[in-house]
């Protein structure tokens, strides 16, 4: 399975304690070199920075071989590398957050997953508590709204990790 992630998915699941279940969920991800390069930021969370800088072995960084087209509107370097990347690649899945980055992943023909359905994902699988999740991505700076996630609370009560 191919997996390509953006920036924001990642900075979120490690944040809140839960970036391991990429592994359990999808076996190895990738990321393109700009994803790589603005975790770099100063003002990316101390917290992701040291993990960024100690690279799980289940993470792959990877140069993008081709350029863009210009006037792809206002996407990040990060965002339109990982869409690059993924059509290269022909991914299974692309992990982006990001309404406008998403919005042309699926109309490239990618299949889009973000942050909350890695999770509902994992609380599928019984790798995560979901409500728990949510509650520590509503102290991180994540918006997500009620309507979205109100029927995810409900299908998800608490399936914790064994």
């Amino acid at each position: 399975m191919i997996v390509i992630a953006d920036t924001t998915p990642l900075n979120y699941l490690v944040l809140i304690g839960q970036v391991e279940v990429l592994p359990e969920l999808y076996g190895r991800v990738l990321i393109p070199t700009a994803v790589w390069q603005e975790f770099q930021r100063p003002q990316t969370p101390e917290v992701v920075r040291a993990w960024i800088a100690r690279i799980p072995g289940w993470l792959e960084v990877r140069q993008v071989e081709r350029g863009w087209e210009p006037l792809l509107g206002s996407l990040g370097d990060g965002e339109l590398d990982a869409i690059a990347l993924a059509e290269e690649l022909h991914a299974d899945w692309i992990i982006l957050d990001d309404h406008a980055a998403r919005r042309l992943a699926s109309r490239r023909n990618l299949a889009v997953i973000g942050t909350l359905g890695v999770l509902a994902e994992a609380a599928e699988r019984g790798l995560v508590d979901f409500p728990e999740a949510i509650a520590r991505l509503k102290q991180t700076s994540f918006f997500v709204s009620p309507e979205v996630v109100a029927p995810l609370l409900k299908r998800y009560p608490g399936a914790k990790k064994p």
